[in-house]
């Protein structure tokens, strides 16, 4: 019987964190925790099993003994990983303006995968801004000098975001996140970024933290426009009590929005696994005789093989998987209604 799975969170005591994770009325260690990695097959954050048969096992060892029914069979079976990592970040502080590789300059100088990502905005304070790219006319020799002289702050673009804001953040975007944001991070499974810039902080010893600027050089897109990030999605009407809004679909990940004031029953069919995550409220997720709860700040892996399964109660929850484009995408929306305008802007996010 595959039922939602849930995990065990893996906390991160970066210097730019707070205490934002006591919102989900969580147990939480003391002291500064800056990132919640909730679902996780990367080596420097496992993700254990923390409900049902599975508890107490690790995800890897999960997927490795039935790898086609937890993953699904659009995956080789000797796959052995989510390609997904699923992380909370508190931005207490502003993070360091990094970039991250695309998957051929990772595969050969780092001999791992590049990191696209995107980010749902979970809380904002008033005027909260990000870094999504760099200002026009910016060229690598302009960045490069800027970085020099410490003047790189100059190149940024910043964005005004507000609760609700989805940013799609693929590799070779130069890219930060301001002080007094929460976000929902989506992302391939990799761990690799280049820093270009850390506001010239110190910790406690003095010591400022490395800068990795010739590989930040190397790996930056600089015709990537930064206004571009934002992705508003589209809404479809999927039944009287639910909305799903889809915001972007690429060749990493897809991501929807379910807005549930009811029920909606959906389908693991067997091809791919599905991961919500729960921006808010609460309800159940059944499956056969199976019934797990899910509120606010909980993460939950749908297995490929599990079948039919209903989402019920007033909640908002965060779907995100690898999409079939036509199957996944393309038809829904065109059946619904949608021109190909707005189908092509979600692909195109």
């Amino acid at each position: 019987m595959y039922y939602p799975i849930k995990f065990k969170p893996v906390y991160k005591d970066y210097i730019w964190g707070g205490r934002y994770f006591e919102k989900f009325s969580r147990e939480l260690p003391e002291g500064i925790l800056a990132e919640s990695w909730e679902l996780s097959c990367h080596r420097n954050g496992v993700s254990v099993a923390a409900n049902g048969e599975q508890a107490g096992k690790t995800l890897p060892e999960i997927i490795k003994e039935d790898p086609g029914n937890i993953l699904g069979s659009k995956f080789p079976p000797d796959c052995g990983e989510i390609p997904l990592l699923v992380k909370f970040i508190d931005a207490n502080d502003r993070l360091s303006v990094q970039v991250h590789p695309d998957d051929r300059y990772a595969a050969v100088y780092e001999g791992g995968l590049g990191k696209n990502e995107m980010w749902y905005i979970l809380d904002a304070q008033p005027g909260a801004r990000i870094v999504a790219g760099l200002k026009p006319g910016v060229t690598r020799e302009v960045l490069a000098q800027a970085a020099e002289n410490n003047r790189l702050e100059q190149c940024l673009l910043e964005i005004a975001v507000s609760p609700g804001d989805v940013i799609n953040i693929p590799a070779g975007l130069i890219h930060a996140i301001g002080p007094g944001i929460v976000i929902a991070e989506i992302q391939q499974t990799s761990d690799i970024t280049y820093r270009v810039f850390d506001y010239n902080r110190v910790d406690s010893k003095g010591e400022s933290r490395p800068l990795h600027i010739e590989k930040a050089l190397g790996v930056t897109d600089f015709n990537i426009c930064g206004k571009e990030a934002k992705a508003p999605g589209v809404k479809l009407q999927l039944n009287k009590d639910c909305t799903k809004t889809i915001f972007l679909a690429n060749r990493y990940f897809a991501c929807e929005r379910y807005d549930i004031d009811g029920s909606i029953t959906e389908e693991a069919d067997g091809s791919k696994f599905y991961i919500l995550i729960c921006l808010q409220g609460q309800g159940t997720i059944r499956t056969g005789t199976v019934k797990e709860d899910i509120r606010q700040g909980e993460t939950v892996l749908i297995p490929a093989a599990m079948g039919r399964y209903t989402l019920a109660g007033e909640f908002a929850c965060l779907k995100a998987y690898i999409p079939d484009f036509r199957k996944d995408i393309v038809e829904p929306m065109r059946n619904a209604g949608c021109t190909d305008e707005e189908i092509f802007r979600v692909l195109n996010s």
